[in-house]
């Protein structure tokens, strides 16, 4: 890849073609097939009707939330055994588990949930860079989703959800600040970073590290800008699907 051209030919600021593909799922609260360029995730939401031991024993009110995130082995070029193969789970999908689920609970009024857990499942069908920032994105869909079908039975009386949550990636590439970095981008990349924000442009979180690489406080700020840019896009497919 040379230093003026991307793979697919974007400008730096674009994001990758975003679709969400909603009740992928049937038997799911809520669901949604999301693709971002040839990165494809179906994110679903199941209701328990209790919550976790730990805070029956400590007496914490309102729900919970947590999510499960899986790479498929047929969705990377090289299969990937699954996880229960292994006996345990891979560092990397614990720690994208917990960033999708922390992202979520940020947004979600736990109080207003009741005494029941939202499980949030995030499997790659197809992984082409961004899958932790395609799932954060989906699940708000899907949570979206789910809450309409508990409203709508009844079982809450106004939705949990405080506002939307979307994330992006951004990253330095040959000297350059890019949106959304397909795999073969973000194997270059100097520097890579995760940013998840609200929909009222506040920060829930950002992941970011130089590879072998330091970045200034100019390249911080050019990736940055482009990460709002690309989460108000990205907030902007959302409402076109759930309005």
């Amino acid at each position: 890849m040379t230093a003026a051209t991307r793979p697919d030919r974007r400008k730096p600021d674009a994001l990758r073609c975003i679709r969400f593909r909603p009740k992928i799922a049937p038997e799911a609260a809520g669901s949604v097939l999301v693709e971002s360029g040839r990165t494809r995730v179906i994110c679903a939401v199941s209701v328990e009707e209790s919550v976790p031991r730990w805070m029956r024993e400590q007496k914490v009110s309102g729900g919970w939330l947590t999510a499960e995130y899986s790479m498929l082995p047929y969705s990377t070029r090289e299969r990937k055994p699954r996880d229960i193969s292994k006996g345990r789970l891979d560092g990397r999908s614990q720690e994208i588990q917990r960033l999708i689920g922390r992202s979520l609970r940020a947004v979600v009024d736990l109080e207003k949930l009741g005494a029941r857990t939202l499980w949030v499942d995030c499997d790659v069908l197809q992984a082409d860079g961004g899958t932790r920032t395609a799932a954060i994105t989906g699940a708000c869909v899907a949570l979206e989703f789910a809450f309409h079908k508990l409203l709508k039975a009844k079982l809450l009386a106004e939705s949990p959800l405080k506002e939307r949550v979307a994330a992006v990636s951004v990253g330095i590439v040959n000297g350059r600040a890019l949106l959304d970095l397909c795999y073969a981008e973000d194997k270059e990349a100097s520097v890579d970073m995760n940013v998840v924000m609200t929909e009222g442009g506040r920060f829930i979180e950002v992941q970011g590290s130089g590879e072998e690489a330091t970045f200034t406080d100019a390249e911080l700020e050019a990736m940055l800008a482009l990460a709002r840019k690309g989460v108000a896009d990205l907030l902007a497919a959302q409402r076109k699907t759930l309005d």
